[in-house]
C-alpha cells in the first residue's frame, strides 16, 4: 500500500471510498477467523467486530457498567426467563431491519455444534444448549429462544443466572443480518453489521478499512469518518510509526518502552496508562500431590513482594492485586485476599516450614511474550523469603505451553491470568474455579465453592448474587489454587493529531469520543 501523510495508509481509491470525514489508523493484528461475531474470540478480531456491531447491551467506556443499547428493556422476575424488547429504528448496513429474529437466528447458528463456532460456550446458559451444541447435533434451534414479534423475544435459561443481562454486550450475542444465512461466503467477503462503522475493504495481513455508518441508530455518534485497522507483525514497528505520526493509535506499547520512562520522551503528552479488566496470576497444578497443602500455596503467595516486582520490571505501571477480581468489574469487593495477597515474609516462612514440601520450586511460562523477567523476579522473592531454591523454566511458544497444560504435563507453578469477556465478577470466578470448568486447567475443586457459585447464579438480584460470588472468592483465596499478582494495566499511545482519546476497560479505543485536530492545531 502506498503511503500518504496524515496517519493513514491506503490507495487513493480506498480513501475516496471511505466516505466523508477523517480516517484514523488503529494498530491491529490479523484476525484469526472471518469477521463473524460468534466465531471471533481473539483481540485482533474482537476490536473490529466491536466497531462493526452493536449488541443488546454496551459497556460504559470509563467504568464498564452495562447499559441497554439495541435493547429497550430486558425484564425478568426469576433470573431464568428474560423478555427482551428491542428499540425501533436499528438497521444493518445493507438497510435491512434489526429484528428479534436477527438475534435468535444468530444465537442458534453460533450454538449449533457442527458449525464449530469458537464463542458457542457463551450461550451455554440457554435452555437446550447441550442438545444443540453436540458435535453430531440434529437439533438446530435452542429450545430456550422464542420470537414473539419483530421487536420482542424470550430467552429461557436452563437454570437461574442473575448476571445474564451483563453478558449480553459480549460479541457472541450480537445479531446477524438475513444475508449471512442466505450466503455466508458473501458475508465473509463483505461483513455487514449494525454498528457505527461499516465495512469498506480489506487486504489480509495489511489492513481492514471501515467507514462511518450514517444510518447508525445508537444515541452516541462517532466524530471520525472511519477507521483503518492496520495490521502489524511487529509491535516495535507500530511503536515507531506512532512516534512518527504514521499511525494514529497504538493500544499497547512494547515492554521496553517503560524502561527509564522512555515513552515519556518518545511520546510527550501522547500516552495513557489505565488498569483494564484483566489480572495476571500464577496457578498450581493441583493434579500434582506436592501442592496439596493449602498452607504451602498461601506461603508462596505471601512470599511474593508484588510492589517491588512491579517497580523493578514495570516501572510502577501495574497495580498489585488484592483479590481475583479487578477494579471496574461489577460485583467486585476490595481487599478480598487481605494478608494472603500481601508481602508477609514472616508469616510466609512460618507456613512454609510447617509444610512437608521438599526440593526446589519451579515456575514456568511461554517466552514468546515477555513473561520471563517478571517470573524470575517472583522466583527471587520466593527464594529470599522462604530460603528454598526457585527457578524459571521457559517454554518456547504459547501453543506448546497451552498444549502441555491441557495434557497435564506441567508440574511447575504456571503463569495463568484472565481478561474479562464481560464486566462481571462471575466471569472471573466460574470459568477458572468451578469444578470441571473449561479454563480450570489446574484442576482445582471445592464443593463449597461450587455451591456458592451455583447459589450466586440463581440469586434473584444482582446485589444478592454479588454477595455470594464474593463469599466464593474469599473461600477460593483461602485455598489459593491461583496466586493473584497484579491487575493488568495498558499504556496506549497516539499521534499528535488525536484528541479526546479514551481507552476503554477492554483495552480498546473508544471510537465514539475520539476526535482529530485540524491541520493547523499543535499538541499541548
Amino acid at each position: 500500500m502506498p503511503s500518504t501523510t496524515g496517519g493513514f495508509t491506503a490507495t487513493d481509491d480506498t480513501v475516496a471510498d471511505a466516505g466523508d470525514g477523517v480516517i484514523i489508523s488503529y494498530h491491529g493484528t490479523e484476525p484469526e477467523n472471518a469477521l463473524i461475531p460468534g466465531h471471533t474470540t481473539e483481540s485482533g478480531g474482537v476490536k473490529v467486530i466491536a466497531a462493526l456491531f452493536r449488541g443488546l447491551v454496551s459497556y460504559d467506556p470509563i467504568d464498564a457498567s452495562p447499559r441497554n443499547e439495541v435493547a429497550e428493556s430486558i425484564e425478568t422476575t426469576d433470573s431464568t426467563r428474560f423478555v427482551v424488547t428491542l428499540r425501533p429504528g436499528w438497521t444493518f448496513h445493507d438497510g435491512s431491519p434489526v429484528t428479534a429474529r436477527s438475534f435468535v437466528d444468530a444465537w442458534n447458528y453460533t450454538a449449533y455444534g457442527p458449525h464449530r463456532m469458537q464463542a458457542a460456550s457463551f450461550l451455554s446458559h440457554i435452555e437446550g444448549f447441550d442438545e444443540v451444541n453436540a458435535a453430531d447435533a440434529t437439533v438446530r434451534e435452542l429450545s430456550g429462544l422464542e420470537v414473539i414479534d419483530d421487536h420482542t423475544f424470550v430467552v429461557t435459561l436452563s437454570a437461574p443466572f442473575s448476571e445474564f443481562p451483563v453478558t449480553l454486550g459480549c460479541s457472541a450475542f450480537f445479531p446477524l443480518p438475513a444475508m449471512f444465512f442466505a450466503d455466508r461466503e458473501a458475508y465473509e467477503a463483505h461483513p455487514i453489521g449494525n454498528g457505527a462503522f461499516q465495512f469498506v475493504s480489506r487486504e489480509p495481513e495489511k489492513y481492514i478499512l471501515l467507514r462511518r455508518y450514517d444510518g447508525y441508530a445508537g444515541a452516541e455518534k462517532p466524530h471520525v469518518g472511519g477507521v483503518e485497522f492496520r495490521i502489524y507483525a511487529s509491535l516495535e514497528d507500530a511503536y515507531h510509526d506512532v512516534m512518527a505520526d504514521k499511525l494514529d493509535y497504538l493500544d499497547v506499547t512494547p515492554f521496553w518502552a517503560l524502561t527509564d520512562n522512555r515513552y515519556l520522551r518518545d511520546l510527550p503528552n501522547r500516552t495513557h496508562d489505565r488498569t483494564y479488566l484483566g489480572i495476571q496470576t500464577i496457578s498450581f497444578p493441583l493434579y500434582d500431590s506436592r501442592y496439596a497443602d493449602p498452607r504451602l500455596r498461601q506461603a508462596i503467595s505471601m512470599a511474593i513482594d508484588r510492589v517491588t516486582l512491579i517497580d523493578r520490571i514495570f516501572q510502577g505501571h501495574q497495580v498489585p492485586a488484592d483479590g481475583l477480581v479487578p477494579p471496574a468489574v461489577s460485583g467486585r469487593a476490595e481487599n478480598q485476599g487481605g494478608e494472603l495477597c500481601s508481602y508477609s515474609p514472616v508469616r510466609a516462612k512460618e507456613l512454609f516450614d510447617a509444610c512437608d514440601f521438599t526440593g526446589e520450586i519451579e515456575l514456568t511460562s511461554n517466552v514468546d511474550s515477555p513473561n520471563q523477567p517478571w517470573m524470575e523476579e517472583v522466583c527471587a522473592s520466593v527464594t529470599a523469603t522462604l530460603g528454598v531454591p526457585c527457578r524459571f523454566v521457559p517454554i518456547p511458544t504459547l501453543g506448546e505451553f497451552r498444549r502441555r497444560l491441557n495434557a497435564q504435563e506441567i508440574v511447575a507453578l504456571f503463569r495463568s491470568g484472565w481478561i474479562a469477556d464481560y464486566p462481571s465478577i462471575e466471569n472471573f470466578l466460574s470459568p477458572m474455579f468451578r469444578t470441571g470448568a473449561s479454563d480450570n486447567v489446574g484442576k482445582y475443586s471445592n464443593p463449597e465453592v461450587d455451591a456458592l457459585l451455583s447459589a450466586a447464579d440463581r440469586a434473584p438480584t444482582s446485589a444478592q448474587a454479588w454477595d455470594l460470588y464474593q463469599q466464593a472468592e474469599r473461600l477460593i483465596l483461602q485455598d489459593m489454587p491461583t496466586i493473584p499478582i497484579w491487575y493488568q494495566s495498558t499504556l496506549s499511545a497516539w499521534s499528535t493529531r488525536m484528541r479526546n482519546v479514551q481507552p476503554n476497560p477492554f483495552r480498546e479505543l473508544d471510537l465514539f469520543s475520539v476526535t482529530v485536530a485540524g491541520p493547523d492545531t499543535t499538541t499541548d
